[in-house]
This record gives C-alpha cells, structure tokens and sequence, in this order.
C-alpha cells in the first residue's frame, strides 16, 4: 500500500518515486504542469498530512536542484567590515495574495538580472489574515524557483515577529502572548525562515523620562527572543531588532545606542542582530487619501544614512533597514541604496498590482464581503475608497481559492505585471549582479527535513497589519 508521499507522487506528471524519494522522469511535463500540480496538494490538499507531504516533495525537489534555504546574517555583517559592498539595498518582498505566482514573478527578475541578494518575507499578522502558515509560504517560494529555474540561495524571513504590547502589560496575558510568539519562531526556523525581524518596538515608553527606561522592555525582550532563536536554529540564523515602531516619531542616533547598549548588557549569546529596522517619517501602507490614491511621503534619507553608518562602525551590523516603502514615488528608490540602506520591505504595492488585475465581479465581491464583515473599520470621514484600500488585504485569505482560481490569461498578466514592477525596483535598488557575492556569503541549511517541519501548527493572532 502506498504511502501518502508515494501517493502524491503518483498523481504529479513528471515524477516518479525511487529508492524512497521522488525523482523527476520528464523535466519538460514536471516543469511545466507537474510542479503546479505540486504546490496546489500544498496549498488545498485534502488533509493536513497531504498538504505538509507536498511541502516536503517541494522541499526535497528544490534542494536536488540547487535551490537552497539560506541565512542572509554574513552578507549584512561583512558590509561592516568592508567584505561587501554598501551600494546596494536587499529588497524584502511580502507576498500576500498569490504568493506562487508574485514569487514566479521576482525570480524571472532575479534571473534577467543576475541577482540574488531578495529575501521573501511574510509577517506575524500576515500568516493570519492571508491564510499562510510558514511550511505553506516557503513551499509557495521555492516552488516558484522551481517553475523558473533559479537556482541559489533562497532567504525566506518571519517579518514583524510581534509582540502585541496590550497583551505583554497585562500580567495575565504576558506569558501566554510571550510564548504564543516563540511557537511561531519555531514554526517559522522549521520551515526554513532562517531570516527573522524580532520587533519588540511596540513596547517603545516614550514617557518615561531617559532613552534607556523608554528602550528598556524593547532590548531586554529582543534579548530573550534572541536567545531563543540561537538555542533552535540550525544554522546562524539573521536577526533584526527595531527601535521605533513604524508611523511614529524618527529614529534617533541616542534611540539607536540605547538600544544596542541595552541589547549588549542583556544578551546572554551571540551574534547580536544583524541589522536594526527604523523610523525615518513612512507609514505601513501609505497615507490614503480620500480617493483612494496614496499621499506623497517625504523619507528622513539622513536619518538612514546617519544610522546606517553607526550601526555598522559602531556595532558591526549591515546597516538600518526602511520599512512601509512600496508605496513611495519611483523616483525615490535610487536614493536608498546610496545611503547605504542595507534592506527595504516591501507590500502593498504588490498587493495593489494584483488588485487592479482581478476581474471586476471578483473585486465586487470582496468589496461587498469586506463591507460585511469589516464595516467596524470604516471610520467616520472614511471614503468608500479608503475603506476598501485599507480593509482589502483582510480578503486575501477568505478568498484565497478564488484568487487561485483565476484563469492562465489574468494570472499570466499579474505576472508580467509584477515582474515589470520587480525588475524596476531591484535595479533601482542595486541589486544587479549581485549573484555571486551573494551565494559566496550566504548560509546554507544542508540538514535533513521531514514532513513534519511543514505540518501546519496553531494560528497566528492577527492584529492591525504590520507589514508596509
């Protein structure tokens, strides 16, 4: 009798099962139809055993070729030391709704540019509304490497790995809400997010009267976490830390070292973090205006260039990251990596790509399913367009199915949309020919994985969204 591995195997063209692995028999049927037979057992399989079991074949099938989950920590380090350069600027994309087909999309980027230093992410408050556990986004990610045949290292990232911060000062959640987040980081380093963003700047007190009692509970929980990550992680994996929380007030030089002061003195391990996340005057998501477009934003580029360099002189790290940025003029992206911007995170511009492409009666019925059942954020003054600007990304996961259900022609003209959108940021960013640079630092994960490390495990609490 077979066993559901085998099973599965059977029903993909171009595969076949030998010495207790899958090998492909047909390249041509397994690239062009197999593998997308492949990631949709992974997505909409009938059982959680059938949809992990497909996540570990695409695991399985990347690594046979070259594609290689990996920690991004020693390329941002060695821009301190000067072993890499400081002119460009990682692009860290958030794939909310299609995410197979907008990762398709950025590695035919990757691959015209001959570039690899991209890391994918997903946040805490993502997985929730998008309906993406981590072993179902990295097989999405390294599906899509698959279909397009990149090969190298893949940096998946845990991005705003949160702590809610009503939660964490009411002694009788605290616990539950500290350990809720540690499943999660352990659920992500299983699946292969050997990249995560530790954000405790929610717990940011800026009444309290020095920098270092208003950082406090911000590096001592960024400690604790940290240790935690280094007990379970397989190889070294990149941490981030932030000192403000995204929309509030810029980031300081004295933000920043009491921050990494406080970080040192409470660290029981190393490395520290690899890169520090801060303000510079960008909101998650944009400033939606009333007709639904989204305001003009001006970013402190000396803020980042300032902090930038001490996080790297200073402490050793790639530099300071720019979050809420996807959404900024195009003319503005240059300007990141010539002030040594070492990543950007990027979303609701994709999201909003794949919006404007959907037929109408799809969107209308989203518009209508948000009206119904998030009407509670529609605020007084709140335009029609607002609301749907703003509430839409809560449909992602509902409606998941349908969004992958479109036909080849609207998915086809997503991905070339997104593509055309992928290729101008990253040359804007930099990023060209950065293949080899990046493979020589990047840390491979060679150790086995079984089916397990992609079941689906408990739910991520969401939140407002915190992802750009």
């Amino acid at each position: 009798m077979m066993n559901t591995l085998e099973k599965i195997v059977s029903e993909i063209d171009g595969l076949k099962w030998e010495g207790g692995k899958p090998l492909v028999e047909d390249e041509g049927k397994f690239v062009s139809a197999g593998i997308d037979q492949l990631v949709l057992k992974s997505v909409f399989g009938e059982s959680d055993e059938e949809k992990a079991s497909a996540r570990w074949l695409i695991w399985s099938l990347a690594r046979d070729r070259g594609v290689k989950l990996a920690s991004i920590h020693n390329l941002y380090v060695n821009r301190a030391t000067g072993k890499v350069p400081t002119d460009f600027t990682v692009p860290a994309m958030n794939l909310r709704a299609l995410s197979y087909d907008s990762a398709r999309a950025a590695f035919r980027a990757l691959n015209k540019l001959n570039a690899k230093a991209a890391i994918f992410e997903i946040a805490r408050s993502e997985i929730s509304y998008t309906d993406q556990r981590p072993g179902e986004y990295t097989a999405n990610i390294l599906a899509a490497a698959i279909k397009e045949g990149y090969k190298g290292p893949v940096f998946i990232q845990g991005d705003h790995f949160q702590v809610k911060r009503a939660k964490f000062f009411d002694d009788s959640a605290r616990d539950k809400e500290i350990n809720e987040l540690k499943a999660l980081m352990k659920e992500a380093i299983r699946a292969g997010f050997y990249n995560i963003d530790i954000d405790t700047s929610t717990l940011v007190d800026l009444s309290k009267p020095t920098l270092d009692e208003q950082q406090y509970w911000n590096y001592k929980m960024t400690a604790d976490f940290l240790e935690y990550i280094r007990g379970i992680e397989p190889i070294t994996i990149s941490t981030g830390g932030e000192i403000g929380e995204i929309g509030d007030k810029n980031s300081t030089p004295e933000d920043l070292e009491a921050y990494m002061e406080g970080l040192k003195r409470e660290s029981k391990v190393e490395p520290l973090i690899s890169k520090v996340s801060v303000q510079t005057g960008t909101v998650h998501g944009g400033v939606v205006l009333p007709d639904g477009s989204v305001a003009e934003v001006k970013v402190d580029f000396n803020t980042l260039l300032t902090l930038s360099e001490m996080a790297m002189e200073r402490y050793g790290m790639g530099g300071a990251v720019q979050h809420g940025a996807s959404t900024l003029p195009d003319e503005m992206f240059h300007k990141f990596p010539e002030n040594k911007t070492v990543e950007i995170h990027l979303a609701t511009g994709f999201q909003n790509i794949i919006f404007d492409h959907i037929p109408e009666d799809l969107k209308n019925e989203v518009y209508a399913w948000l009206e119904e059942n998030y009407k509670n954020e529609w605020k007084e003054g709140m335009t029609r367009e607002q609301f749907y600007y703003k509430s839409r990304k809560r449909a992602v996961g509902p409606f998941k199915r349908k969004f992958w259900s479109l036909t080849d022609d609207v998915r086809a003209k997503i991905r070339e949309a997104l593509e055309e959108k992928f290729t101008f940021l990253f040359e804007q960013l930099n990023i060209k020919d950065t293949a080899s640079i990046t493979e020589e630092w990047a840390i491979y994960d060679e150790s086995e994985k079984t089916v397990e490390d992609f079941w689906p495990y408990g739910k991520a609490e969401s939140t407002e969204g915190l992802a750009d």
